[in-house]
């Protein structure tokens, strides 16, 4: 599987609320079949916590197999396996990189104020790109996901936080992934928290907009202090 990394992306932004130059970059990564339309609305409801933070949720570089669906993947699905999600996210990750990299470049920040988001596939491409990068970001999120290639973390060598929120009855990426990812970055020397929420399926709810919220707020302003 190869992905051209000349591909490039944008998708919808919200620039920072207190209308000064941005202090920390805040990227949100949608799941399969959605776009960056999807999740942006995360950004306004951070931003009375993150207020010189600009936020950009791209549009994922493929669009799905079926035009009639709508929608776009960050990688292709077809067996659902553990060998197929991380050879998708391993090869999606250098356009992902490319744009994090001229955004960063284009907001005069560095990944100090770097922050990841993703849901479900997005999540997926939050943990593959957060955790291999060459310098790591501040923070990575994952809602509703799984961690792509967890028996290969053994380079990994970062201190990036990491926060997990999944719904305890996700019917699409069950919540045992969520348990699973935490225990193989805990043994890669990662600091994974993990949230199972009661009575939620496959989304986001208030509940995790708030733990999102707080860890990007408890992380992201301590860096620019």
């Amino acid at each position: 599987m190869t992905m051209s990394a000349s591909k490039i992306l944008d998708g919808p932004r919200r620039d920072p609320a207190s209308g000064r130059p941005a202090r920390q970059l805040v990227v949100i990564l949608h799941g399969y079949g959605a776009d960056g339309a999807d999740l942006i609305d995360l950004g306004r409801a951070w931003q009375g916590q993150l207020p010189d933070a600009a936020f950009i949720a791209p549009d994922a570089p493929e669009h799905l197999p079926f035009e009639a669906l709508g929608g776009r993947q960050w990688f292709a699905l077809g067996e659902r396996s553990q060998n197929e999600y991380r050879i998708g996210a391993e090869a999606a990750q250098p356009v992902l990189d490319r744009f994090l990299d001229a955004e960063l470049k284009r907001l005069s920040l560095d990944e100090s104020a770097l922050a990841l988001v993703g849901f479900s596939q997005g999540a997926m491409m939050a943990f593959q790109s957060g955790l291999c990068r060459k310098t790591s970001p501040a923070a990575i999120i994952g809602y509703s996901g799984l961690l792509p290639g967890a028996d290969r973390l053994d380079t990994v060598n970062t201190d990036t936080p990491v926060l997990i929120v999944h719904g305890a009855e996700d019917d699409v990426v069950p919540v045992y992934h969520a348990g699973a990812a935490q225990e193989a970055l805990t043994r890669a020397g990662v600091d994974a928290s993990l949230h199972e929420l009661p009575a939620l399926g496959h989304s986001i709810d208030e509940r995790g907009m708030v733990l999102g919220g707080r860890f990007l707020e408890k992380v992201l302003v301590k860096q620019a202090r």
